[in-house]
Parts: C-alpha cells; structure tokens; sequence
C-alpha cells in the first residue's frame, strides 16, 4: 500500500510549516533518505527527508503554502498504484484541501463571512487560489527565529518588473537576532513589493509577489493583505554636523570604477566591519557582482597593505590672554531600536514584571579553584576559565537542588532533571544566551571548548535558533568587567539565574588571623514562584562547598 507523507513536527513550538521548496515532483523515483522538499518551520529552514523507496505519486501543497503539523503533503508508492485509497483512509473525515468553491451570482455571502476568503478584486483580479494556479507565488514575511514577530526590510535587492529565478535574494530582513537573506523560492517577474525599504512587516505578511509578467494580482491585495505597517521610526533626528557624521559612517564603501558604491548585503558589510575588512577588495559571486556572507567568509586578504584610515585631529587653538569664553553645541542622535533590542526589552520586562524575583548573595573563597585551574591548563587541551568552573559547579549542584532547576508553567512546576546551562553573551545588538546542554556530564575542556565555539558565532551572528533554545538555569559572568557584585533578570522560562562577579584581593580571616584572599561573590536571582529563600540558600552552600574544593567536580 501507499505511503502518505505528513508535516513532521519538526521543533517543539512548531504548529505549521511553509513548502518552501520541492526538490521531487510526481513521476520521480524516490529512495530512503533522499530529500523529499525544504520546510520553513519557526525556528529555520530544514530538509525534510523521505523514509520510504518508491515513486512520488500524489503532491498536495505547492510551494509557499503554509500546512499544519501532520496534514497530508504527499504520498509515495509503486509507480501506476492508484493512491487514493491511501489518501481516503488517512484523511478519515478531514477537510481536504480542495479548489474553493464557485457561487453562484443569486447567492452573495455576507461582509462577515467572507474575511478569510481572497475575494476578487472589484476591477476584475483574480483570488490567491486562482493566482496560485497560474504560477503566481505571494511572499510573506518568513518567520526567522521563536521570538520573531516582524521584520525591517533592510534592504530590497529586486525592484518591480525585474527577472526573478528561485535562489535569487529578494531582500534583507532585519530580525530580532540577526539581519538575513530572505528568497523568494519562485521563478517569473516581481510584480509587487508591499513593504518598503526601512519599513517593518508582521510575520506571514506579504511583502513581494512573483508570477508571469503581467498578472493581475489586484485580487490578492484587495482581499485582505493588510497595508504595510509604517516605519516603527523616524529617520534620525540630529543637528547637520552630526547627520553628516553619521552619513558618512553608514554610506557604502565608494569604488574607483564606474559604480558609485560597492554592492553588498547588509550581513556582509556588517561582518566585513567585524574583521576588518575593506570591501572593495572582495569579488561578489551573487547576481551584478553583489557580495554576500559568504564571499565574506571565504575571503583572503592579499598582500596588498590595506588602506590606512587618518583621523585628522583639530588643531590646538592658541591660549588666549584671557579666560576663554567655552560656548558648547546641544546636539543628540535617535536611532531606530533594532528588532533584536525589541525583543530583549520586551521579554526581560515580562520577566521582571512577571515573576517575583528575590536574591541572594554570597562570597566565596577562590584561593584553591586560583590553584586548580593552573594546574588544569598545565595539561588540558583548552584552556580553561574560572567561568567555565562555574558552569561546571552550577550543573553539578543543580542535580542535588532540582528545585532550582525548575520553572513555573501557570498551573504547573516543571522540575528539570537534565542541566542545560545557558550562559550569557554581549554582542553588540544586545544579548544572546547560548546554551551548554548536560554541562555536568562535560569535562571542564569540554565546557570550554564549547564556550568559544559558541562565542565566535555569536559574534559573527552565526548562531542558530537551536543553540539558544532549552535552557533551564542561566549563568551571567561580568567579573572579566571588574565588576563586584550585580544582579541580573531571570531568563524566561527560567527558574534561577546567577550572576558572577569578579576575584578580588581583599584581606580575610583564616585560623584567626588577617591574611591576603582571592574572594568572588555570586548573586543568585530566583523565581519565588518556584524557589524559596532557603532552598536558594541550600543550593549556594553546595555551590560554595564545590567551588572552594573544585577536586570534587571531578568526582
């Protein structure tokens, strides 16, 4: 009998998916493992393989059309079988995903009832079902990341009436983690574009439209693709000195050659401007010699010197003979909060205004974890940082203190029994919190490598959605800044968090008398919801005890 296939679930918060892209079509043979088509779920675009052999009988979702988890997308069986069948019994009473219905001119629906349908157009334009069929594909607003409401076009790299082919770069989407390349997986013309350059748009809004040249598309915008939000900001406001200043910060590198400026997508400049490198020098492999990440990456600088930049300097005025009169210039610049700042203030606001949050700090003496990492380094293949011993701490009190592992789900306590670690990264948008997954299981090497790894991609905006996500208690390290002690907001849905200062030489008693120590003090921030004062308190000696005899972590 024949396969059906259905929408995986393919992450935990995953309801639907988008056919991006079909690498199969009906008649093709199918083997074990080949990939069957691309599905943009919430979290990134991922492969969806096949599991059985056979040949691709039946497709029912075209390309851009979003479908539920474990809805039918396509059934695989031996060539000639009839399908049906199979469809039938696994429908079992569902909706079938069937052309919409023609009615007739006596029976007109009323105003209410036919908001979710893509009614025509008064002049005449066709529906979106109707465009769908003659090879028009609408493009929405994908969602980027799990916390993704809207997107800023940051830069259109197609205008209307242009040429599109499947893999071209549309444009420039600026999220709440990073800006990226949004395709438009379709082959035509660009009939429409819905939102403009430094607008946002709303997740699964249209923004573009693609199809034969000279389609009427006047349906689907008529029935009910709502306006293009206006720009969540103003263009800076600034005196004419600082606007010239900040002009020729952000104007694109000027070329030699007959091109006024270099063609790049903002996430190459961006990481272009991390490494320090001069764009002019790199070849662009995308349409018109446009340069993208990965010309970027790939890039090795020649032995060209690279250019120096001067600042000139002012010239000191001469002191004058009497005191000088000083007569200043009020001037300020306002920036457009980036998606990425959005997201932070928004979800560290609920945290804070959410969860009732207490703390408790204590202070603990460093002088044999001092003598245990030196050690450590004099073999360890990586070295290893005061902060990955905490991490390491951290994961291994929780296994006693589950209670602090733990988060509050509203009519529930989640209790962790695994000890994933997230641990907190400044970049330069705001914050990401990367996660060290079953940190107690790992050796200090192991935490340290994986640190690094994930600090390199953070800062060059390499981080996936999966690296981010599952965290169960938070580790947040300013003592590399010099500061003491501080406390920080619990990441939701955290239940605790703790906040590491940094190792002071301060004078301690020990066996009576005053001597020199190295002492840090941690802050733990909790949840009273799920933690109480005593259970944090328990779980801060255990932390203490582990840290000041750190041959126990490796027990």
């Amino acid at each position: 009998m024949a396969d059906v296939i259905k929408m995986p679930k393919m992450s935990d918060t995953m309801t639907e998916g988008v056919l991006a892209k079909w690498h199969k079509k009906v008649g093709d043979k199918v083997k074990s493992g080949d990939v069957l088509a691309e599905v943009e779920t919430d979290k990134a675009t991922m492969d969806m393989e096949s599991y059985w052999d056979g040949t691709l009988l039946y497709v029912g979702v075209e390309e851009g059309q979003a479908v539920p988890v474990d809805a039918i997308m396509a059934v695989i069986g031996k060539e000639g079988e009839d399908y049906k069948a199979a469809l039938e019994a696994e429908k079992s009473g569902n909706q079938e995903s069937a052309s919409p219905k023609t009615e007739s001119k006596d029976d007109a629906p009323k105003a209410e009832d036919k908001k979710e349908e893509a009614a025509p157009a008064q002049g005449g334009g066709l529906s979106e079902e109707e465009l769908a069929a003659k090879g028009v594909t609408v493009i929405r607003m994908p969602l980027l990341s799990d916390t993704m409401t809207e997107g800023v076009i940051a830069e259109w790299h197609k205008k209307v009436g242009d040429k599109v082919k499947d893999d071209d770069v549309l444009a420039d989407v600026e999220t709440d983690k990073a800006t990226m390349e949004v395709m438009g997986y379709a082959t035509g013309t660009l009939l429409h574009i819905g939102v403009e350059k430094g607008q946002a748009a709303k997740v699964n809004g249209i923004i573009a439209i693609v199809g034969p040249e000279g389609t009427d598309v006047s349906g689907i915008l008529a029935g009910g693709s709502a306006p293009a939000p206006k720009a969540e900001s103003e263009a800076p406001k600034e005196e004419k000195q600082a606007a010239s200043a900040d002009a020729s910060a952000s104007a694109p590198v000027a070329e030699n050659t007959s091109d006024s400026r270099v063609k790049a997508s903002p996430l190459a400049k961006k990481i272009a401007k991390d490494k320090g490198i001069d764009l002019s020098q790199v070849s662009g492999s995308a349409e018109g010699g446009r340069i993208i990440k990965k010309d970027i990456e790939n890039f090795k600088p020649s032995a060209a010197p690279a250019k120096a930049e001067t600042s000139a300097a002012p010239s000191a005025e001469k002191a004058a003979p009497v005191i000088p009169t000083y007569v200043g210039e009020e001037k300020y610049t306002e920036k457009p909060i980036s998606q990425m700042r959005k997201v932070i203030a928004k979800r560290l606001g609920e945290s804070l205004f959410t969860a009732p949050h207490f703390y408790l700090t204590i202070s603990i003496d460093m002088d044999n974890a001092m003598t245990a990492r030196t050690a450590i380094n004099a073999v360890a293949p990586v070295k290893v940082s005061f902060n990955d011993i905490v991490i390491k701490a951290v994961a291994v009190a929780l296994k006693q203190h589950p209670a602090v592992n733990s988060s509050w789900g509203g009519d529930k306590i989640r209790f962790n029994e695994h000890t994933n670690i997230g641990v907190a990264m400044a970049v330069e948008d705001g914050l990401l919190v990367p996660v060290v997954r079953f940190a107690d299981g790992k050796s200090l090497s192991h935490i340290s490598a994986e640190v690094k790894e994930y600090g390199a991609k953070a800062k060059a905006k390499k981080l996936q959605p999966a690296d981010w996500e599952g965290s169960t208690f938070t580790v947040s390290n300013l003592g590399m800044f010099g500061i003491d002690e501080f406390t920080s907001i619990i990441n939701s849905p955290d239940g605790a968090i703790l906040s590491v200062g940094a190792i002071q030489q301060v004078p301690v008693v020990k066996n009576g008398a005053v001597v020199p120590g190295n002492v840090m003090k941690l802050t733990l921030g909790c949840d009273h919801r799920v933690v109480d004062g005593a259970t944090g308190a328990a779980f801060l000696q255990t932390l203490k005890g582990l840290l000041e005899e750190p041959i126990r972590l490796l027990a």
